[in-house]
Protein backbone atom coordinates (compact mmCIF):
# COMPACT_ATOMS: atom_id res chain seq x y z
CA UNK A 1 0.00 0.00 0.00
CA UNK A 2 1.77 3.38 -0.99
CA UNK A 3 2.24 6.84 1.04
CA UNK A 4 -0.75 7.83 -0.91
CA UNK A 5 -3.49 5.63 0.25
CA UNK A 6 -6.38 7.42 1.68
CA UNK A 7 -6.05 5.62 5.20
CA UNK A 8 -8.16 2.75 5.26
CA UNK A 9 -5.50 0.63 6.79
CA UNK A 10 -2.47 0.05 7.95
CA UNK A 11 -1.41 -2.01 4.92
CA UNK A 12 0.24 -4.80 7.22
CA UNK A 13 -3.04 -6.64 8.46
CA UNK A 14 -4.11 -10.06 6.86
CA UNK A 15 -6.16 -8.08 3.73
CA UNK A 16 -8.67 -10.35 3.78
CA UNK A 17 -11.09 -8.38 6.55
CA UNK A 18 -11.90 -9.31 10.08
CA UNK A 19 -15.50 -9.74 11.57
CA UNK A 20 -16.45 -6.42 13.25
CA UNK A 21 -17.49 -8.84 16.52
CA UNK A 22 -14.42 -10.97 17.10
CA UNK A 23 -12.61 -10.67 19.95
CA UNK A 24 -10.15 -8.44 19.06
CA UNK A 25 -12.27 -5.86 17.86
CA UNK A 26 -14.35 -6.01 21.03
CA UNK A 27 -11.50 -5.76 23.04
CA UNK A 28 -10.61 -2.56 20.75
CA UNK A 29 -13.82 -1.20 21.73
CA UNK A 30 -13.59 -1.49 25.20
CA UNK A 31 -10.18 0.37 25.03
CA UNK A 32 -11.84 3.37 23.51
CA UNK A 33 -14.73 3.26 24.94
CA UNK A 34 -13.28 3.11 28.74
CA UNK A 35 -10.70 6.26 28.32
CA UNK A 36 -13.17 8.01 26.28
CA UNK A 37 -15.34 7.78 29.70
CA UNK A 38 -12.62 9.38 31.90
CA UNK A 39 -11.43 11.81 28.84
CA UNK A 40 -15.02 13.44 27.98
CA UNK A 41 -15.63 12.85 31.76
CA UNK A 42 -12.43 15.33 32.53
CA UNK A 43 -13.67 18.06 30.81
CA UNK A 44 -16.67 18.10 32.77
CA UNK A 45 -14.51 17.85 36.18
CA UNK A 46 -11.89 20.80 35.76
CA UNK A 47 -14.64 23.73 36.13
CA UNK A 48 -15.28 22.15 39.06
CA UNK A 49 -11.84 21.17 40.36
CA UNK A 50 -10.83 24.93 39.66
CA UNK A 51 -13.49 25.97 42.30
CA UNK A 52 -12.44 23.31 44.95
CA UNK A 53 -9.03 24.44 44.72
CA UNK A 54 -9.75 27.35 44.19
CA UNK A 55 -7.27 28.07 41.37
CA UNK A 56 -6.55 30.03 38.44
CA UNK A 57 -7.75 28.92 34.57
CA UNK A 58 -3.90 29.08 33.75
CA UNK A 59 -3.44 26.67 36.73
CA UNK A 60 -6.26 24.34 36.02
CA UNK A 61 -5.16 24.56 32.52
CA UNK A 62 -2.02 22.64 34.06
CA UNK A 63 -4.11 19.82 34.74
CA UNK A 64 -4.69 19.32 30.76
CA UNK A 65 -0.96 19.22 30.20
CA UNK A 66 0.00 16.99 32.57
CA UNK A 67 -2.53 14.65 30.97
CA UNK A 68 -1.32 15.42 27.43
CA UNK A 69 2.21 15.19 28.92
CA UNK A 70 1.52 11.86 30.10
CA UNK A 71 0.67 11.28 26.34
CA UNK A 72 4.07 12.15 25.21
CA UNK A 73 5.72 9.56 27.71
CA UNK A 74 3.55 7.47 26.28
CA UNK A 75 4.36 7.93 22.98
CA UNK A 76 8.46 8.12 23.71
CA UNK A 77 8.21 4.67 24.72
CA UNK A 78 5.40 3.35 22.53
CA UNK A 79 7.45 1.39 19.97
CA UNK A 80 9.86 -0.18 22.49
CA UNK A 81 7.34 -1.14 25.07
CA UNK A 82 5.56 -2.65 22.14
CA UNK A 83 8.64 -4.24 20.79
CA UNK A 84 8.95 -6.23 23.74
CA UNK A 85 5.88 -6.79 25.42
CA UNK A 86 3.86 -6.74 22.38
CA UNK A 87 0.24 -5.06 22.28
CA UNK A 88 -1.44 -7.35 24.76
CA UNK A 89 1.38 -6.35 27.58
CA UNK A 90 1.54 -2.75 27.07
CA UNK A 91 -2.29 -3.08 27.36
CA UNK A 92 -1.79 -4.90 30.69
CA UNK A 93 1.24 -1.71 32.25
CA UNK A 94 -1.57 0.96 30.87
CA UNK A 95 -4.33 -0.39 32.63
CA UNK A 96 -2.38 -0.11 35.72
CA UNK A 97 -1.39 3.23 35.02
CA UNK A 98 -5.04 4.24 34.72
CA UNK A 99 -6.18 2.36 38.56
CA UNK A 100 -3.25 4.19 40.00
CA UNK A 101 -3.59 7.62 38.31
CA UNK A 102 -6.89 8.38 38.99
CA UNK A 103 -7.71 6.76 42.61
CA UNK A 104 -4.97 10.00 43.03
CA UNK A 105 -6.75 12.03 41.46
CA UNK A 106 -10.04 11.87 43.58
CA UNK A 107 -7.92 11.69 46.42
CA UNK A 108 -5.53 14.07 46.51
CA UNK A 109 -6.76 18.07 46.84
CA UNK A 110 -3.04 20.07 46.31
CA UNK A 111 -3.41 21.58 42.73
CA UNK A 112 0.57 20.16 42.36
CA UNK A 113 -0.75 16.27 43.43
CA UNK A 114 -3.71 16.57 41.37
CA UNK A 115 -1.33 17.85 38.14
CA UNK A 116 0.82 14.69 38.66
CA UNK A 117 -2.28 12.48 39.13
CA UNK A 118 -3.60 13.49 36.00
CA UNK A 119 0.04 13.15 34.43
CA UNK A 120 -0.04 9.36 35.57
CA UNK A 121 -3.51 9.01 34.01
CA UNK A 122 -2.32 10.27 30.47
CA UNK A 123 0.68 8.26 30.73
CA UNK A 124 -1.69 5.23 30.77
CA UNK A 125 -4.62 6.41 29.15
CA UNK A 126 -2.43 7.32 26.14
CA UNK A 127 -0.70 3.78 25.89
CA UNK A 128 -4.28 2.09 26.09
CA UNK A 129 -4.74 4.27 22.29
CA UNK A 130 -1.78 3.56 21.29
CA UNK A 131 -1.89 -0.02 21.45
CA UNK A 132 -5.99 -0.34 21.04
CA UNK A 133 -5.95 1.66 17.57
CA UNK A 134 -3.14 0.37 15.61
CA UNK A 135 -4.10 -3.19 16.63
CA UNK A 136 -7.35 -2.65 14.78
CA UNK A 137 -5.80 -1.19 11.79
CA UNK A 138 -3.48 -3.89 11.44
CA UNK A 139 -6.14 -6.46 12.10
CA UNK A 140 -8.33 -4.99 9.74
CA UNK A 141 -6.76 -3.87 6.98
CA UNK A 142 -8.31 -2.03 4.20
CA UNK A 143 -11.53 -1.82 6.54
CA UNK A 144 -9.88 0.17 9.13
CA UNK A 145 -11.38 3.55 8.75
CA UNK A 146 -14.77 2.06 8.94
CA UNK A 147 -13.67 -0.18 11.60
CA UNK A 148 -11.64 3.02 13.69
CA UNK A 149 -14.72 5.20 12.89
CA UNK A 150 -17.09 2.94 14.52
CA UNK A 151 -14.34 2.72 17.73
CA UNK A 152 -14.77 6.04 17.66
CA UNK A 153 -17.98 6.74 17.29
CA UNK A 154 -18.88 3.71 20.13
CA UNK A 155 -16.58 5.97 22.80
CA UNK A 156 -18.09 8.95 22.13
CA UNK A 157 -20.87 7.48 23.17
CA UNK A 158 -19.97 6.29 26.02
CA UNK A 159 -17.81 9.52 26.57
CA UNK A 160 -21.53 11.61 25.96
CA UNK A 161 -22.91 9.60 28.98
CA UNK A 162 -19.54 10.90 31.36
CA UNK A 163 -20.67 14.51 31.94
CA UNK A 164 -23.81 13.90 32.33
CA UNK A 165 -23.31 11.18 35.06
CA UNK A 166 -20.61 14.03 37.22
CA UNK A 167 -24.03 16.44 36.73
CA UNK A 168 -26.03 14.00 38.25
CA UNK A 169 -23.22 12.82 41.23
CA UNK A 170 -22.98 16.97 41.46
CA UNK A 171 -26.97 17.21 41.75
CA UNK A 172 -27.00 14.68 44.07
CA UNK A 173 -23.85 15.92 46.35
CA UNK A 174 -21.75 13.17 45.90
CA UNK A 175 -19.26 15.43 43.82
CA UNK A 176 -17.76 14.40 40.68
CA UNK A 177 -15.58 11.88 42.05
CA UNK A 178 -17.66 8.66 41.97
CA UNK A 179 -18.15 9.19 38.04
CA UNK A 180 -14.08 9.05 37.51
CA UNK A 181 -13.51 6.35 39.90
CA UNK A 182 -16.19 3.92 37.55
CA UNK A 183 -13.14 4.63 35.44
CA UNK A 184 -11.23 2.09 37.39
CA UNK A 185 -13.69 -1.31 37.29
CA UNK A 186 -14.00 -0.01 32.94
CA UNK A 187 -10.52 -0.09 32.57
CA UNK A 188 -10.64 -3.95 34.48
CA UNK A 189 -13.11 -5.11 32.20
CA UNK A 190 -10.80 -4.05 29.24
CA UNK A 191 -8.42 -6.90 30.89
CA UNK A 192 -10.91 -9.17 30.60
CA UNK A 193 -11.77 -8.72 27.06
CA UNK A 194 -7.85 -8.66 26.24
CA UNK A 195 -7.36 -11.67 27.54
CA UNK A 196 -10.27 -13.08 25.66
CA UNK A 197 -8.44 -12.75 22.20
CA UNK A 198 -6.86 -16.00 21.15
CA UNK A 199 -3.13 -15.80 21.85
CA UNK A 200 -1.08 -15.90 18.65
CA UNK A 201 -3.32 -13.05 17.41
CA UNK A 202 -1.32 -11.50 15.01
CA UNK A 203 -2.43 -7.87 15.63
CA UNK A 204 -2.09 -8.34 19.64
CA UNK A 205 0.65 -10.67 19.72
CA UNK A 206 2.94 -10.17 17.12
CA UNK A 207 5.87 -7.89 16.10
CA UNK A 208 4.85 -5.12 15.04
CA UNK A 209 6.19 -3.42 11.47
CA UNK A 210 8.69 -5.26 9.17
CA UNK A 211 12.46 -5.19 9.45
CA UNK A 212 12.17 -3.22 5.63
CA UNK A 213 9.97 0.11 6.72
CA UNK A 214 9.89 -0.12 10.78
CA UNK A 215 12.80 1.56 11.43
CA UNK A 216 12.98 3.98 9.02
CA UNK A 217 11.98 7.53 8.82
CA UNK A 218 7.82 8.32 8.04
CA UNK A 219 6.66 9.06 4.25
CA UNK A 220 6.38 12.65 3.48
CA UNK A 221 2.53 11.97 3.01
CA UNK A 222 2.46 10.37 6.63
CA UNK A 223 3.97 13.66 8.09
CA UNK A 224 1.39 15.71 6.26
CA UNK A 225 -1.57 13.74 7.80
CA UNK A 226 0.23 13.55 11.11
CA UNK A 227 0.04 17.48 11.28
CA UNK A 228 -3.04 17.38 10.04
CA UNK A 229 -4.37 15.06 12.94
CA UNK A 230 -2.16 17.21 15.64
CA UNK A 231 -4.24 20.48 14.38
CA UNK A 232 -7.26 18.70 14.47
CA UNK A 233 -6.90 17.05 18.31
CA UNK A 234 -6.32 20.56 19.36
CA UNK A 235 -9.44 21.77 17.86
CA UNK A 236 -11.06 18.93 19.82
CA UNK A 237 -9.41 19.31 22.85
CA UNK A 238 -9.90 23.15 23.11
CA UNK A 239 -13.88 22.51 22.60
CA UNK A 240 -14.07 19.34 25.61
CA UNK A 241 -11.61 21.64 27.67
CA UNK A 242 -13.05 24.95 27.92
CA UNK A 243 -16.52 24.03 26.46
CA UNK A 244 -18.44 24.35 30.16
CA UNK A 245 -16.52 27.64 31.14
CA UNK A 246 -17.31 29.00 28.03
CA UNK A 247 -21.18 28.33 28.52
CA UNK A 248 -21.35 29.34 32.36
CA UNK A 249 -19.47 32.61 31.22
CA UNK A 250 -21.56 33.61 28.14
CA UNK A 251 -24.87 32.47 29.65
CA UNK A 252 -24.41 33.06 32.92
CA UNK A 253 -25.67 29.20 33.57
CA UNK A 254 -24.22 27.85 37.04
CA UNK A 255 -20.86 25.75 36.68
CA UNK A 256 -22.93 22.60 37.51
CA UNK A 257 -24.83 23.14 34.60
CA UNK A 258 -22.63 24.33 32.34
CA UNK A 259 -21.16 21.20 32.69
CA UNK A 260 -23.85 20.10 29.90
CA UNK A 261 -21.79 22.15 27.36
CA UNK A 262 -19.39 19.10 27.17
CA UNK A 263 -22.24 16.54 26.30
CA UNK A 264 -23.36 18.99 23.93
CA UNK A 265 -20.02 18.44 22.07
CA UNK A 266 -19.60 14.41 22.32
CA UNK A 267 -23.02 14.21 21.19
CA UNK A 268 -22.58 15.40 18.33
CA UNK A 269 -19.62 13.92 18.06
CA UNK A 270 -21.05 10.36 18.49
CA UNK A 271 -23.70 11.24 15.82
CA UNK A 272 -21.14 12.50 13.69
CA UNK A 273 -19.46 8.91 14.36
CA UNK A 274 -21.93 6.98 13.74
CA UNK A 275 -23.04 8.49 10.74
CA UNK A 276 -19.25 8.54 9.49
CA UNK A 277 -19.27 4.71 8.43
CA UNK A 278 -21.71 5.34 5.70
CA UNK A 279 -20.77 8.69 4.46
CA UNK A 280 -17.12 6.86 3.91
CA UNK A 281 -19.09 4.42 1.17
CA UNK A 282 -19.73 7.69 -1.27
CA UNK A 283 -16.60 10.24 -0.21
CA UNK A 284 -13.44 9.74 0.24
CA UNK A 285 -11.34 10.46 3.17
CA UNK A 286 -10.22 13.82 2.44
CA UNK A 287 -13.29 15.04 1.06
CA UNK A 288 -15.04 14.53 4.65
CA UNK A 289 -12.22 16.13 6.30
CA UNK A 290 -12.80 18.56 4.33
CA UNK A 291 -16.72 18.98 4.87
CA UNK A 292 -16.12 18.11 8.21
CA UNK A 293 -13.67 21.49 8.86
CA UNK A 294 -16.45 23.25 7.87
CA UNK A 295 -19.16 22.06 9.77
CA UNK A 296 -16.72 22.55 12.87
CA UNK A 297 -16.35 26.11 11.85
CA UNK A 298 -20.22 27.17 11.25
CA UNK A 299 -20.33 25.25 14.59
CA UNK A 300 -17.87 27.85 16.40
CA UNK A 301 -19.80 30.45 15.12
CA UNK A 302 -23.07 29.60 16.37
CA UNK A 303 -21.36 29.11 19.85
CA UNK A 304 -19.00 32.34 19.56
CA UNK A 305 -22.11 34.98 18.94
CA UNK A 306 -25.04 33.87 20.75
CA UNK A 307 -25.58 34.43 24.78
CA UNK A 308 -28.66 32.53 24.88
CA UNK A 309 -28.06 28.84 26.27
CA UNK A 310 -30.36 27.09 23.55
CA UNK A 311 -28.20 28.71 20.64
CA UNK A 312 -24.83 28.36 22.42
CA UNK A 313 -25.80 24.68 23.10
CA UNK A 314 -26.77 23.84 19.20
CA UNK A 315 -23.34 25.89 18.43
CA UNK A 316 -21.64 23.00 20.40
CA UNK A 317 -23.33 20.20 18.75
CA UNK A 318 -22.48 21.29 15.53
CA UNK A 319 -18.98 21.43 16.22
CA UNK A 320 -18.90 17.93 17.95
CA UNK A 321 -20.69 16.87 14.76
CA UNK A 322 -17.90 18.55 12.55
CA UNK A 323 -14.96 17.46 14.97
CA UNK A 324 -16.75 13.43 14.87
CA UNK A 325 -14.53 12.97 11.51
CA UNK A 326 -11.22 14.44 12.41
CA UNK A 327 -9.34 11.88 13.74
CA UNK A 328 -11.02 8.46 12.76
CA UNK A 329 -10.36 9.61 9.31
CA UNK A 330 -6.95 11.85 9.80
CA UNK A 331 -5.56 8.29 11.94
CA UNK A 332 -6.36 6.06 9.29
CA UNK A 333 -4.92 8.19 6.96
CA UNK A 334 -1.63 8.16 8.70
CA UNK A 335 -1.76 4.78 9.05
CA UNK A 336 -2.04 3.51 5.32
CA UNK A 337 0.68 6.41 4.17
CA UNK A 338 3.03 4.40 7.15
CA UNK A 339 2.95 0.42 5.87
CA UNK A 340 4.25 -1.50 8.20
CA UNK A 341 5.08 1.16 10.68
CA UNK A 342 2.12 1.45 12.35
CA UNK A 343 3.63 1.62 16.09
CA UNK A 344 5.91 4.73 14.58
CA UNK A 345 3.41 6.40 13.65
CA UNK A 346 1.45 6.00 16.43
CA UNK A 347 4.58 7.05 18.32
CA UNK A 348 5.02 9.83 16.61
CA UNK A 349 1.20 10.61 16.71
CA UNK A 350 1.20 10.64 20.66
CA UNK A 351 4.14 13.05 21.00
CA UNK A 352 2.29 15.80 18.54
CA UNK A 353 -0.77 14.83 20.24
CA UNK A 354 0.36 15.68 23.55
CA UNK A 355 1.43 19.49 22.21
CA UNK A 356 -1.93 19.67 20.91
CA UNK A 357 -4.04 18.72 23.54
CA UNK A 358 -1.77 19.95 26.72
CA UNK A 359 -0.48 23.13 24.37
CA UNK A 360 -3.48 24.26 22.74
CA UNK A 361 -6.04 24.15 26.05
CA UNK A 362 -3.36 25.80 28.52
CA UNK A 363 -2.51 28.70 25.55
CA UNK A 364 -6.87 29.35 25.65
CA UNK A 365 -6.88 29.10 29.15
CA UNK A 366 -3.97 31.45 29.89
CA UNK A 367 -5.36 34.15 26.76
CA UNK A 368 -8.40 33.45 28.67
CA UNK A 369 -7.53 34.31 32.05
CA UNK A 370 -6.11 37.53 30.41
CA UNK A 371 -9.15 38.82 28.50
CA UNK A 372 -12.00 35.97 28.72
CA UNK A 373 -12.97 33.02 27.51
CA UNK A 374 -14.80 34.05 24.69
CA UNK A 375 -12.24 36.00 23.67
CA UNK A 376 -9.69 32.97 23.76
CA UNK A 377 -12.12 30.89 21.40
CA UNK A 378 -10.85 32.86 18.72
CA UNK A 379 -8.20 30.03 18.56
CA UNK A 380 -10.90 27.41 17.56
CA UNK A 381 -11.39 29.15 14.18
CA UNK A 382 -7.25 29.66 13.84
CA UNK A 383 -6.77 26.33 14.00
CA UNK A 384 -9.20 25.54 11.83
CA UNK A 385 -7.74 27.26 8.71
CA UNK A 386 -4.63 25.54 9.03
CA UNK A 387 -6.78 22.40 8.86
CA UNK A 388 -7.57 23.43 5.77
CA UNK A 389 -4.02 24.33 5.20
CA UNK A 390 -2.49 20.78 6.06
CA UNK A 391 -5.69 19.17 4.09
CA UNK A 392 -4.37 21.03 0.96
CA UNK A 393 -0.99 19.97 1.29
CA UNK A 394 -2.14 16.39 1.54
CA UNK A 395 -4.09 16.44 -2.08
CA UNK A 396 -0.09 16.85 -3.47
CA UNK A 397 -0.01 13.12 -2.45
CA UNK A 398 -2.64 11.95 -5.14
CA UNK A 399 -6.33 11.01 -4.56
CA UNK A 400 -7.38 8.68 -1.67
CA UNK A 401 -8.68 5.53 -1.94
CA UNK A 402 -11.91 4.28 -0.76
CA UNK A 403 -12.39 2.19 2.67
CA UNK A 404 -13.33 -1.49 1.97
CA UNK A 405 -17.04 -1.06 0.85
CA UNK A 406 -18.03 -4.86 2.73
CA UNK A 407 -16.94 -3.48 6.14
CA UNK A 408 -18.63 -0.57 5.80
CA UNK A 409 -21.90 -2.21 4.80
CA UNK A 410 -21.49 -5.18 7.37
CA UNK A 411 -20.33 -7.87 5.75
CA UNK A 412 -17.81 -10.30 7.36
CA UNK A 413 -15.50 -12.05 5.09
CA UNK A 414 -14.20 -14.24 7.84
CA UNK A 415 -16.76 -16.60 8.87
CA UNK A 416 -15.88 -16.58 12.58
CA UNK A 417 -19.29 -14.88 14.59
CA UNK A 418 -19.61 -13.08 17.29
CA UNK A 419 -21.58 -10.55 18.81
CA UNK A 420 -21.16 -7.31 17.41
CA UNK A 421 -20.30 -4.13 19.89
CA UNK A 422 -23.27 -2.22 21.49
CA UNK A 423 -22.50 0.89 19.09
CA UNK A 424 -24.63 3.83 20.51
CA UNK A 425 -27.87 4.00 17.85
Amino acid sequence: MSGTDSGNGSGNGSGNGSALGDELTVAGFGVLGTWAWFLYGFGAILPLLRDEEGISRSVLGLHSLALAAGGAVSGVLAVPLIRRLRRRGSITVAVVLVCVGIPLLVVLRDPVLTIAAAGITGTGGSMLINSAVPALSDHHDTGAASVISLANGFAAGVGLLAPSAIGLTVGLGWTWRPAALLTVPLALGVLVLVRRVPRGTPAMDGTPGSAATAGGPLPAAARVFLLLVVICVGIEFCCTAWAADLLHQRTGLSTGVASSGVTAVVGGMAVGRVALGRLALRYTSQRLLLIALGVTGAGWLLTWVPTQPALVLAGLVVTGLGIAAHYPLGASLLYAAAPGQADRATGRLSLGIAVAAGGAPFALGAVADATSTHTAFLAVPLLVVAGFAALAASRRFGPPRRPAPELLAGHRPRARPGPLPDLPA
